[in-house]
């Protein structure tokens, strides 16, 4: 099975929220990392992370993000 990157995240918190929306709808989501490497200290990927779905599912998962509109951690 092939993913695709559908959005990026800063921080691993926004990726598990565009996660949760994702796979709230039906999604199966892969989390990556932009780099191996991870930044001293910190534990945060120094380039962001990927939020994948299925190649065939790509289209429909970005339609869905769009029309929600940013993630938020706001109560």
């Amino acid at each position: 099975m092939v993913f695709v990157t559908v959005s990026n995240a800063a921080t691993p918190a926004e990726a598990d929220l565009v996660r949760s929306r994702l796979e709230a709808n039906g999604f199966m989501v892969n989390l990556k990392d932009d780099n191996d490497a991870v930044s001293f200290g910190f534990g945060l990927p120094i380039g962001g992370m990927q939020i994948q779905v299925p190649e065939d599912q790509a289209e429909n998962a970005r339609g869905l993000l769009a029309s929600q509109g940013p993630p938020s951690s706001d109560s």
